[in-house]
């Protein structure tokens, strides 16, 4: 029989759908789940028979550890407990993402966690090292955190970026669809060293991406990013620079980012004028600001994440729930006020508002002193 379907897209009742995919999961079953990067049959990797059906699947040059599925970060440290400051900024930064990380693992914990899933220890680990995946996809995300126990995905099939249309050669108990992957090509995998990584295959993330992911990023997010957040953009690259004591072109080369975007932002919309106005008289520039659309990818490269208003934050809650932790509102007391439509002295007094408010949170952040 052909795999239930269920269009995530077109339910009414989408925490049901979701209840279900775990479910099936929990009770042994396969589901076809989409990533980010591909569509993929998941079953729990502890239990034999699943394990058998997931096998099954596998090409015959598949026939390598299995990669584990995880549905947050945090999971990673499960199966990796020597957790240096560089694996963490690596699992902080490139997670949830389309990245896979190969991790050392000693033997006593190889022998202990493949003990626990009831698998040899060849059937995960490769070379004394485990591969760990979190996939960017809210469906994922959401199924597989609600089952107890570990997930493996194999590929479905040669067409992996959007759900076939015929289900009766799909081997699962259910299929959830929802739409074409965000991305075409396969995961990154990078082998996580002490101090650095080095690219074993090269996927969706290039090395100057993953290298643009790992800078210390602060975003700052508003509605349409042509007013609040890119003043707060443009008078966070004057206080770092000057607390570095660099020319704001250097933060690069040190490996900071302060960026802006917008929950309903249409890119390429330049700063109003009266915000060019503003900060230029505090000695910021935003000569050059486009506007751009938040991203879960900006969200997920962000150190920490400034949100202008509640309704910003719940945006950004909503759009990416594992930056929930590294969001806060710039004003403690409450929303700063869009200034679109005012004059230049309402949008000096806001620059001058919000230079007070970003060193705090700045300070907070250690990024200056």
């Amino acid at each position: 029989m052909p795999a239930d379907l269920i269009n995530i897209l077109q339910s009414d009742d989408i925490d049901a759908a979701l209840q279900r995919g775990a479910d099936v999961l929990e009770g042994g079953g396969l589901v076809v789940l989409p990533t980010e990067t591909v569509y993929g049959v998941a079953g729990r990797i502890d239990l034999p028979e699943t394990r058998k059906k997931l096998e099954a699947l596998r090409a015959s040059n598949e026939q390598k550890p299995w990669t584990l599925h995880l549905a947050d970060p945090e999971q990673a440290w499960d199966y990796v407990k020597k957790r240096s400051p560089f694996a963490e900024r690596l699992v902080r930064k490139l997670w949830p993402g389309p990245v896979g990380l190969i991790f050392d693992v000693p033997a006593d914990e190889r022998k202990r966690i493949a003990s626990e899933l009831g698998l040899k220890e060849n059937e995960l680990f490769e070379n004394d090292t485990i591969t760990l995946r979190c996939p960017d996809h809210p469906v994922f995300s959401e199924v597989v955190s609600r089952v107890s126990h570990p997930v493996a995905l194999t590929k479905l099939g040669d067409v992996t970026s959007q759900l076939p249309s015929d289900l009766a050669g799909v081997p699962a108990d259910l299929a959830i669809d929802a739409g074409p992957t965000r991305f075409s090509k396969p995961s990154t995998l990078l082998r996580v060293h002490d101090d650095r990584y080095e690219i074993v295959r090269v996927g969706v993330f290039d090395d100057r991406i993953i290298q643009r992911q790992l800078r210390t990023t602060v975003l700052f997010v508003c509605s349409g990013n042509t007013c609040r957040s890119p003043m707060a953009e443009a008078l966070a690259r004057k206080a770092i620079a000057e607390g570095l004591g660099v020319p704001e072109s250097q933060l690069d080369a040190r490996g900071i980012a302060v960026v802006s975007a917008g929950v309903f932002a249409l890119p390429g919309t330049r700063a109003t004028p009266q915000a060019v106005e503003a900060v230029q008289d505090m000695g910021a520039d935003l000569g050059r600001h486009r506007s751009q659309p938040l991203t879960p990818e900006l969200l997920n490269a962000a150190d920490a994440v400034f949100a202008m208003g509640r309704s910003h934050a719940q945006a950004i809650r909503a759009m990416s729930p594992h930056a929930a932790s590294k969001t806060q509102l710039l004003d403690t007391d409450g929303d700063i006020e869009d200034p679109i439509g005012s004059d230049v002295a309402t949008y000096r007094k806001l620059a001058e508002h919000m230079q007070g408010l970003i060193r705090n949170r700045l300070r907070e952040k250690k990024i200056i002193s």
